[in-house]
């Protein structure tokens, strides 16, 4: 860098230019005046080169350079484009090839740490589950510090480490990243924006982060508002959205109107035109309705139908009740749950429920209002084309693009977590038997009723998802083993450790053993890791998930053969096959029938509106074609015969082992 030369002084101040002082300006080697114009500096003003052209949509283009604006105490790198600044930039270092155009302030004021720091008060509205956001979060982190408070001292210490955090970040300058486009908006004040971010027509941006990088840019759209925020790579908020003491993760797209106040939402997330206030936005949280309210809840994997809704306050203390859907929920139009409410994973909400239900033990069940009564058809879920099909879109839906992701996500529909919830609905389901018996109606449970038609249906569901996932695990070590005769193929049947066995938990996305867990709170309680160590446990956990898992499974499989691993029999193992590939077809002919449905004549209403049954049937094929072409169904057939070709491959191999 070097000043300012008289030359160069003399033909800014003939272009309409000023300074407070010309003494304090520095330039590239390769500053060209002829691009400054109508600019007034004033404090320590570093300036780059203008050598670059911007191509706009129309085909216009426009050179680098700073025209019609105020500048106070910047460092402007190599061809940035400054135009027609309303009122001033003020503190910032702005990285090259950015454009700014036509925004009203963009200023540092003060010392900022840019959102960092920010305590949210997650889920309860009351207080008491404040988590300090910072650029950093993951979905497994927030989910201890909001879920395990009584830990005080491990919950003091993380605070404490993102509150170091977010000082090492603090400053009295901001940054804007290279190659960022800010376009028609309103008032930015300290705000951190990341590499290749675009902002158009944003009304006001307050005290934040927004993470952008060249691959996963953020974009931010007309209308919208954001204050005390974090925003990850690769989101997307758009059309007039307001976001207030928030946390958005990686792939997120908020748009439509959405109102996103003192949440935290992770990985892939989606919110249109509803609301959402206090939550805890686990994966694949998605909201697409109007008057569609999350509030004082834990969600993930959820859909959310248009006028859901729930209550925090029973007019009595305040705001202060919570619920949890856990993953995999999904909610009607126009249904209800009054809080503190838990709703087991993969379970559908239908209708108003006015009690405090805890189906977490039933899990894949429908809740169906009817007189104001709550009613379980356990297990039902497991059948369903919608069930099946959420499982396959997901990790097609994945947008995260930045190579550093922060959230480590398992997709398994069954996993030890919740088929160890099969375990327990089995349990559940005997124990009414046994204590109401088996000819009785309608068994009371948790403020729910269950049919007695709907129980027996339930376990036999229940037992075939168990059959399933057990027959996947142990065809799947099979698979990946080498072995000559029994006793090899039992050496490698062996777990690689005893980690796995016991219980499972869901930490918002990452499944992984609760000792697992345990331990890594253990070690943060004795304030042995850095944030960094402990981001890399949870991907430790995520890595080593299927070792786990098989853990789990051959402890599972020990139970019901009666014996340890090293003294399994063959005809033991070829049962256990015959058993998963009953319960494999099974299920998917369950499924297949009710693919079924949404090609039978009441599907069909509605089409061919002017002519007969022949015109109907071909309209509706033409729109949604015929049930055996359709993809869906296809794939169910091919599943089928994948999985019994499968069955018969491993029958044969086992059989030569006699």
């Amino acid at each position: 860098m070097r000043t300012l030369t008289e030359l160069e002084i003399k033909q800014l101040l003939a272009q309409g230019c000023s300074a407070e002082d010309w003494g304090k300006i520095e330039v590239s080697e390769h500053f060209d005046a002829h691009y400054v114009q109508d600019a007034h500096f004033s404090g320590k003003i570093k300036l780059g080169a203008f050598r670059k052209d911007f191509d706009l949509p129309g085909g216009v283009k426009i050179h680098s350079g700073i025209a019609h604006a105020r500048i106070h105490n910047c460092e402007i790198g190599d061809d940035v484009h400054l135009w027609n600044i309303h009122n001033y930039i003020a503190n910032y270092k702005i990285g090259s090839g950015t454009c700014i155009e036509n925004v009203n302030a963009v200023l540092v004021d003060g010392i900022s740490t840019f959102g960092n720091g920010v305590r949210v008060p997650v889920m309860n509205e009351g207080g008491g589950r404040e988590i300090p956001i910072f650029d950093h979060l993951s979905a497994h982190l927030a989910y201890i510090l909001t879920l395990y408070r009584h830990r005080i001292e491990m919950v003091r210490i993380v605070n404490q480490m993102i509150d170091d955090y977010a000082q090492t970040v603090a400053s009295n300058m901001g940054e804007i990243g290279e190659n960022v486009r800010i376009l028609n908006c309103g008032s930015i004040k300290n705000v951190r924006i990341g590499d290749c971010a675009q902002l158009g027509g944003v009304s006001r941006l307050k005290n934040g982060s927004i993470n952008s990088n060249a691959t996963a840019p953020v974009k931010l759209g007309s209308g919208v508002k954001c204050a005390d925020f974090i925003i990850s790579s690769g989101v997307e908020i758009l059309d007039s959205t307001i976001v207030d003491k928030c946390f958005v993760g990686q792939g997120c797209v908020f748009d439509k109107h959405y109102s996103a106040g003192e949440s935290l939402f992770f990985s892939n997330c989606q919110g249109m035109h509803g609301e959402a206030c206090a939550i805890f936005a686990g994966p694949y949280t998605v909201t697409h309705h109007k008057s569609t309210l999350l509030i004082a809840g834990m969600f993930s994997f959820l859909n959310a139908g248009s006028g859901s809704n729930q209550s925090n306050h029973m007019y009595k203390l305040g705001p202060i009740h919570q619920g949890v859907a856990e993953r995999g929920a999904k909610t009607t139009s126009d249904s209800y749950l009054l809080w503190p409410s838990k709703i087991g994973a993969f379970s559908l909400v239908m209708g108003r429920h006015t009690h405090h239900a805890d189906t977490s033990a039933l899990p894949f069940s429908y809740l169906i209002e009817n007189n104001s009564e709550t009613y379980i058809v356990p297990g039902a879920n497991i059948r369903t084309v919608g069930t099946i099909r959420d499982a396959q879109k997901w990790p097609k839906r994945d947008n995260r693009k930045d190579p550093h992701q922060l959230d480590f996500i398992n997709f398994n529909l069954l996993s030890p977590y919740t088929v160890q919830k099969m375990y327990q609905g089995v349990s559940v389901l005997k124990e009414l038997y046994t204590i109401s018996g088996e000819n009785t109606d309608e068994y009371g449970y948790q403020n729910c009723k269950i049919r007695n038609s709907s129980m027996r249906h339930g376990l036999s569901l229940y037992r075939t998802g168990i059959a399933k996932f057990l027959g996947n695990s142990l065809i799947s070590r099979i698979e990946k083993s080498s072995f000559a005769n029994l006793d090899e193929l039992r050496q490698a049947l062996r777990p690689d450790s005893e980690i796995g066995k016991g219980e499972w938990i869901d930490l918002a996305g990452l499944i992984a053993p609760r000792t697992e867990v345990q331990a890594l709170m253990d070690d943060m309680e004795k304030g042995i890791l850095t944030l960094d160590k402990i981001q890399q446990r949870f991907a430790d956990m995520h890595q080593n998930y299927y070792s786990y898992e098989w853990s789990w499974a051959a402890d599972k499989l020990e139970q019901i053969w009666g014996c340890r691993i090293e003294e399994v029999s063959l005809a033991q193992l070829q049962e256990s096959v015959n058993q998963w590939q009953e319960a494999v077809v099974g299920l998917d002919k369950l499924v297949y029938e009710d693919a079924k449905k949404e090609f039978n004549l009441n599907s069909q209403t509605g089409f061919g509106v002017d002519g007969d049954a022949s015109q109907r049937k071909a309209d509706f094929e033409s729109v949604r074609g015929s049930f055996a072409s359709n993809p869906f169904v296809l794939e169910v057939q091919a599943h089928i015969a994948r999985k019994t070709a499968l069955g018969q491959k491993i029958q044969v191999t086992l059989a030569k082992l006699q």
